[in-house]
């Protein structure tokens, strides 16, 4: 299937220059979506992805996150922007072009140890799961790799990753 043809190209968002890749148009075709996740699971098998956990980032790693972690029999922790989550919380801040964020995830997710597979529908620069990537190691976790719908080769995000096996179903 090809899916790059379930991307929909939105120029100038969110700001001139920018050409922003829309996933709502391949999450609303049911073949789409079908064959995005059962593709994802044959990659992350391939890798010899044995993960206890698939971590998502808001919001869209949720999305393919979360089915993905069912159909590797694995746990699904969400990580968020600062103040999201109701219990105690791990934190890590990390910069963006103009300022800093902040990531969040429960206290009690994960133990030193766990296996984790990171997964967005994105990869640009790589800001975001490479501060996941860093509150995983801090834990004392065993960080397997790294899954994407959407690489943007262009911007080499790969480079602020870790040195780990990463999975991209579509590249531009």
């Amino acid at each position: 299937m090809d899916l790059k043809s379930l991307i929909r190209e939105i120029p100038d968002y969110p700001k001139p220059g920018i050409l922003f890749r829309d996933i709502t148009t391949l999450l609303r075709d049911r073949d789409g979506l079908r064959y995005t996740i059962d593709f994802f699971t044959e990659k992350c098998d391939e890798a010899g992805f044995q993960a206890d956990y698939v971590i998502g980032m808001e919001s869209r790693g949720f999305i393919f996150g979360a089915p993905l972690a069912y159909k590797l029999g694995a746990g699904f922790i969400p990580v968020r922007k600062k103040g999201k989550l109701p219990a105690a919380v791990h934190s890590i801040e990390y910069e963006l072009e103009y300022g800093t964020d902040c990531l969040e995830m429960h206290q009690d997710a994960l133990h030193p140890g766990s296996r984790v597979l990171i997964v967005d529908d994105l990869i640009a620069t790589g800001g975001t799961a490479g501060a996941t990537a860093k509150l995983v190691q801090q834990l004392e976790c065993e960080l397997l790799g790294f899954g994407f719908i959407i690489e943007l080769r262009d911007l080499q995000g790969r480079k602020n990753l870790p040195d780990l096996p990463i999975i991209s179903l579509i590249e531009y």
